[in-house]
């Protein structure tokens, strides 16, 4: 079986999240970020179905995949409600695609799991600076989207001992 490094499995998913160092601060760039991570998290666990041997990679990459189904459709509901532009998906989808198209390695399920523990790192510090933002009420959407980010922490939190668990049972070599 063909795997995939670390290091590029976290490229994939840093160019299709473009999430750098800094996180943005306003409601469009929470929700330009939110989408592109969940993006990320259901095509890199697509991918952890076709390729990924192990029962446990592949419960946790359909929990993934319903998860994060989820959240984009509530989100990009919210964002329509509210006049927000939400990024084109089928950019983000073929950008992540062809970056994972391109990675060669040796053990998939460490990669996947290791990328999944920093991933849900970066989205619960997205996630929290947003449901710990002053809303302005000038800004449209701001509480809903607030209030967005404060119900999914809990389930991002999960996820991430759940990532945290697949990571010691599948570790880097």
């Amino acid at each position: 079986m063909d795997g995939f490094t670390l290091r590029n499995l976290a490229l994939a998913v840093a160019l299709s999240t473009s999430m750098g160092t800094a996180f943005a601060a306003t409601s469009n760039d929470f929700v330009d970020n939110a989408a592109k991570g969940g993006i990320a998290e259901v095509e890199t666990s697509k991918l952890a179905l076709e390729k990924s041997s192990s029962a446990d990679i592949k419960a946790f990459a359909n929990m993934m995949i319903t998860d994060h189904t989820k959240a984009n459709t509530q989100l990009e509901a919210l964002a329509k409600k509210n006049d927000i532009e939400v990024p084109d998906t089928t950019t983000f989808v073929k950008q992540a695609k062809e970056k994972i198209l391109e990675m060669r390695d040796e053990s998939f399920d460490a990669a996947y799991a290791n990328n999944q523990v920093k991933a849900h790192e970066e989205t619960i510090e997205l996630f929290k600076k947003e449901a710990g933002t002053v809303t302005d009420d000038k800004v449209k959407g701001a509480t809903e989207l607030k209030a967005f980010a404060q119900e999914m922490l809990p389930a991002l939190e999960k996820h991430l001992d759940m990532a945290k668990k697949l990571q010691a049972a599948h570790p880097s070599k």
